[in-house]
């Protein structure tokens, strides 16, 4: 039986289930994008509204087995509302120039990011699996939503085939590990990986296959290749959706999945996080080596991504992860990246049938749009991790919890990863004030400030630079969001 404190826990899913609907209904009724698109803004906030409101009236709350509601989810949520509100906003400048039906856009929105919320509180494998899916599936139609496009139609038929071959693996992986634990909740998995089983043949291979679905998802290396494709294939402000919240969503997922089930228990011999390791090496040195070469500001930030990831990684195998340090480098990476692929959906706003997304488009930018090349000098410095900004600050965690756990291999990695990040970033900034031969120097005109999008890239900038210099209120508050483990 559903208590009133479950209900209560629920409210903001219920509410952006509801918001689901009502967006669905009115677009059967009439057509009309800045209405819906205003419709799922609205619905966005009371949803994020009941996230506060939860977070301020209840304790940590068990619903079902499925599903946990505690300071971690309802942060994680907070986070993933705000993400996708950034996003809606960025798709509003950018669809006004589609000519194909726009609407149902917003839509796939609020049914991903009710996913990557079920993902935020799910405590059992099967409510992992059933948020993945829900997360991914209407991802797929946003890639290739602009599919007169043949680079985007591509791109969302290479998305559907490897993702769904890595969700199939995935589910076989749980099969298996379920085959010899008897259980799929995270807590339960406790007997399994610090008994008497931990080294079954099958538990290993189970837990393998597990791992390979998720680091699809997370586009670790050597699981990486989609990525670059989808994020240059797909509309600027899907690539800013894929690149933030759906990966932070399944990041946060795993957090919960290895605390909880204690699968990297501090022991002598423990495979999983040696594997783990070395996955964190190889995208560190992938990603950053690959973003060298690439002269499509979309494509480098996909590789930028993977080696952002591998950085987590650091943390995450530490002995004792600190779940804190996680969410700082997360929120960092998160609102960086949104900045970055703002101004990118800024650029290519309204959309014409192609991206802005080649590095000669902003060659010069500083001399038409200044405010867009001082928002995207910022987001490159801080992706470097240059202090002062909210990147500095991700690095510097991620650091410490390497230099408390002996990761020598691991910090090495990380500061010639970094070192290599460094030119690429600074090649994208250089080219912002290079004058394009024959140009006439002339001021941008302020009317794309004027709109959500520019307003929001300013606000995201902001927050970014609030993070660098003064962090210790954000700090706080995601050492107040530890997963709560409830029978």
């Amino acid at each position: 039986m559903i208590h009133k404190e479950q209900l209560i826990a629920l409210l903001p899913l219920m509410v952006l289930a509801a918001t689901i609907v009502i967006v669905m209904l009115s677009i059967a009724v009439r057509r009309h994008h800045g209405f819906n698109a205003t419709l799922t803004v609205i619905g966005l906030n009371a949803a994020l509204a009941a996230v506060i409101y939860v977070s301020q009236t209840l304790p940590p709350v068990s619903v079902t087995p499925l599903l946990v509601v505690d300071p971690f989810a309802l942060f994680y949520m907070g986070l993933l509302l705000v993400t996708t509100l950034a996003c809606t906003t960025l798709s509003h400048a950018y669809m006004e120039g589609y000519k194909g039906n726009r609407e149902e856009l917003y839509l796939l929105l609020a049914l991903a990011v009710m996913g990557a919320m079920v993902l935020a509180c799910s405590r059992h494998l099967a409510a992992l699996f059933i948020g993945l899916e829900l997360m991914s599936i209407p991802v797929y139609g946003m890639v290739a939503y602009t599919f007169r496009s043949g680079r985007t139609l591509e791109a969302g038929i290479k998305y559907i085939v490897l993702s769904a071959t890595a969700s199939a693996m995935l589910v076989f992986g749980m099969a298996l590990v379920y085959a010899i634990g008897g259980t799929l909740s995270f807590s339960g998995l406790a007997y399994t990986y610090l008994g008497p089983e931990a080294t079954h043949p099958v538990l290993l291979l189970g837990t393998a296959l597990m791992l390979a679905g998720i680091a699809f998802k997370l586009s670790l290396a050597p699981f990486h290749a989609w990525t670059p494709d989808v994020y240059e294939g797909a509309p600027a402000p899907v690539g800013a959706f894929l690149a933030t919240a759906s990966k932070a969503a399944v990041f946060v997922a795993v957090v919960r999945l290895f605390y909880e089930s204690g699968a990297l228990a501090p022991t002598d011999a423990n495979l999983l996080r040696d594997v783990l390791a070395v996955l964190a090496g190889i995208s560190i040195i992938v990603g950053n080596l690959l973003a060298v070469a690439q002269s499509n500001i979309k494509r480098l930030l996909a590789y930028s991504s993977i080696a952002h990831f591998g950085y987590l990684l650091v943390v995450l195998v530490s002995p004792g992860a600190r779940i804190d340090a996680i969410g700082v480098y997360l929120i960092t990476y998160v609102v960086t990246t949104l900045g970055a692929f703002g101004v990118v959906s800024l650029m290519s706003s309204p959309f014409n049938g192609h991206d802005a997304d080649q590095l000669h488009n902003y060659r010069g930018l500083f001399w038409r749009r200044p405010y867009l090349t001082a928002v995207m000098t910022g987001m490159m410095l801080s992706l470097a991790g240059i202090p002062v900004t909210a990147g500095f600050i991700g690095k510097f965690y991620v650091v410490d919890v390497g230099v408390r756990a002996d990761l020598w291999v691991l910090l090495g990695l990380l500061v010639i990863g970094s070192a290599i990040g460094l030119y690429y970033y600074l090649r994208v900034m250089i080219t912002m004030y290079l004058p394009a031969p024959g140009m006439a120097r002339y001021d941008a005109p302020l009317d794309w400030s004027e709109r959500a999008g520019g307003v929001m890239v300013l606000g995201v900038t902001v927050l970014m630079f609030a993070l660098g210099m003064y962090p210790q209120p954000f700090i706080d508050l995601i050492g107040k969001a530890m997963p709560t483990i409830l029978n």
